[in-house]
C-alpha cells in the first residue's frame, strides 16, 4: 500500500466521522465509561445508546479491518487514530465476558489485533482509562462550575 493511497483511505474515514450522527455517536462515547460487561450489554440494548455505541465500535473495527489487511499502512493510521485507542480502552477489560455473552468470539476482532499490536498495550490501554476519566471528571467540574458563577 502506497502512502499516498493510505493517506487517502484515512482522509475517506475522517470525512464519515464528520458525519452529524456519527459525530452525536463519538461525543456520546467520549462520555462512557462501563464498569463491567453487564454495563456494555445494557447500552446495546437500550434504544436511546445502542445505535451510538454500535455506530463508534462498528466504525473503529472497519476501520482497523482494512489496516489489518494491509489497505492502510499501520503506522501512518495509528499516528493519527488515537481515538480508536480511546474506544478499544473502554471495552477491551470486558471483551471476553461480552464475546461470552452474545456467542461473538470475533466481536470486535479486528480492531483488538490492531491495538494489542501496540508496544505495552495493556499499560496503555490502562492509562488511556484513566487519563480519560480525570479529563472526563475536570470537564464535569469546569461545567459545574460555570453553572454556579
Amino acid at each position: 500500500m502506497s502512502k499516498a493511497k493510505s493517506a487517502d483511505l484515512i482522509l475517506k474515514l475522517y470525512e464519515l466521522r464528520r458525519e452529524e450522527k456519527m459525530r452525536e455517536a463519538r461525543n456520546w462515547m467520549i462520555t462512557f465509561f462501563p464498569e463491567s460487561a453487564q454495563d456494555i450489554t445494557q447500552t446495546m440494548m437500550n434504544d436511546e445508546t445502542s445505535a451510538y455505541y454500535r455506530m463508534v465500535t462498528s466504525y473503529w473495527d472497519m476501520a482497523a479491518s482494512f489496516v489489518n489487511h494491509g489497505a492502510i499502512n499501520e503506522k501512518m493510521f495509528n499516528e493519527v487514530s488515537g481515538e480508536a485507542v480511546m474506544v478499544f480502552s473502554r471495552i477491551e477489560p470486558f471483551l471476553e465476558e461480552i464475546r461470552g455473552m452474545n456467542g461473538s468470539p470475533n466481536y470486535l476482532a479486528n480492531l483488538e489485533k490492531l491495538i494489542m499490536r501496540m508496544p505495552d498495550a495493556k499499560e496503555m490501554l490502562a492509562k488511556r482509562r484513566e487519563m480519560m476519566k480525570r479529563m472526563m471528571q475536570a470537564r464535569n467540574e469546569a461545567a459545574a462550575k460555570s453553572v454556579t458563577t
